[in-house]
């Protein structure tokens, strides 16, 4: 029972928005996203429990996948209202360029980073060894990098931004789901509803996912307006409370998660999930956006970014970047972690200076590439792997671990 108490306070966070929702509550914007962001933040951990338990069904690879992509399923309709809602009024536009900016830095300025250091803490280990398997996520990452760089120099988002990165998506899933099917590690309530039988297991999990995205469907738009109207009543700037604190709210369930595996000694699981994340998020999540635009405002036209976002799209390209070279060797060292959370620390306080910060995790990415030449080669490596039509054979990690 102690175990799946957690389940019983995540549905309780939701219910009482899911009450107030459906008998026509309408109050101050703060306490409108006060109450469906709660509620959001409590479907999210359903999702992740729920995504965890479909990994005895499905192979390794493809549940990390989709625990990733149902972990930031908040984040995504989030994301997804504000880009439908630009298609009627060009000014929620910056808005949906916030919410995906925002969310794919702290992924890596913020998760990748805890899950190392706190992986350093428990075990004194200053370098964490990715498997060869990874390579996978990596070379993803590393296309998806590389496109992006793209929408900026062309200052919209477009339904060809849209047929590509969801290519890649499918590129990525097609190749996880050819993997092989392992025993999951599972934690906490995940653990405790894994012991039912197989049907009532298999009927829990199905209700956990039917709850959440059901709560996530009434909470999504309130959340999304109540936060702009919260800085609009406060004089906050709602692209500052857009960008951090909705992907605040919907991604911590998963960084929660990855930073158990952490200190569980599973630090190589919590960090795959976070790399996966960033996949899914830097190529469905950006890719949705200028199809729901599109759809929105039944017009196949591009959604036009201004200096801002096109600034924003560019350091998160850039940050992007750097952590995909620092992966290219297979290893997280916790330099590399504190190097990550200090750029994005120093970034988000002096938010106008952007364009320095850009120049500097380029140079940083092609200072590593000139210094270690095989970084490139690896990275070449993970993208064949990914379009490869058969699945390839694992290699075992090699080299030293420092400590």
């Amino acid at each position: 029972m102690k175990r799946v108490l957690p389940v019983f306070l995540a549905v309780g966070a939701a219910c009482p928005w899911l009450y107030l929702r459906l008998v026509g509550f309408h109050g101050s914007p703060a306490v409108q996203a006060a109450l469906s962001g709660a509620a959001i933040l409590g479907a999210a951990f359903l999702l992740s429990w729920a995504a965890e338990l479909a990994q005895l069904d499905i192979s390794d690879a493809l549940a990390v996948a989709l625990l990733s992509f149902i972990a930031v399923l908040p984040e995504y309709a989030v994301d997804i209202y504000f880009a439908w809602q630009a298609g009627k009024d060009p000014t929620y536009a910056p808005y949906a360029v916030a919410n995906m900016t925002g969310a794919n830095r702290l992924l890596i300025g913020v998760g990748w980073s805890a899950v190392v250091l706190v992986y350093w803490w428990k075990t004194r280990s200053r370098v964490l060894r990715l498997a060869k398997r990874d390579r996978l996520e990596l070379g993803a990452l590393t296309l998806a990098t590389v496109y992006a760089v793209v929408i900026p120099l062309k200052g919209s988002l477009s339904l060809l931004d849209t047929a590509v990165l969801l290519l890649l998506f499918a590129l990525y899933i097609r190749s996880a789901s050819a993997q092989s099917v392992g025993e999951p590690e599972l934690i906490g309530p995940a653990a405790a509803i894994a012991a039912l039988p197989q049907t009532p297991r298999r009927l829990v999990t199905a209700s956990l996912f039917v709850f959440a995205a059901g709560t996530i469907l009434l909470s999504a738009e309130a959340f999304s307006e109540g936060l702009v109207g919260t800085g609009k009543l406060f004089g906050i700037d709602e692209f500052f409370l857009v960008q951090w604190l909705a992907p605040l709210a919907s991604e911590s369930p998963e960084f929660i998660i990855a930073v158990l595996f952490a200190l569980q000694g599973r630090a190589n699981l919590g960090l795959r999930t976070m790399i996966s994340s960033k996949v899914n998020q830097w190529t469905l999540l950006v890719g949705m956006l200028p199809l729901a635009f599109a759809v929105s405002s039944g017009s196949p036209e591009a959604m036009p970014l201004d200096s801002r976002q096109v600034s924003e799209v560019f350091l998160t390209m850039a940050q992007s970047l750097f952590a995909v070279v620092v992966l290219a060797r297979f290893e997280f060292s916790v330099w590399s972690a504190l190097a990550l959370f200090g750029l994005f620390a120093t970034q988000f306080a002096l938010p106008a200076l952007h364009p320095p910060f850009i120049a500097l995790y380029f140079v940083l990415a092609f200072a590593l590439l000139l210094r270690d030449r095989g970084r490139l080669h690896t990275l070449g490596r993970a993208v064949q792997n990914l379009t490869a039509r058969e699945r390839p054979v694992e290699e075992p990690t090699v080299g030293p671990q420092e400590r």
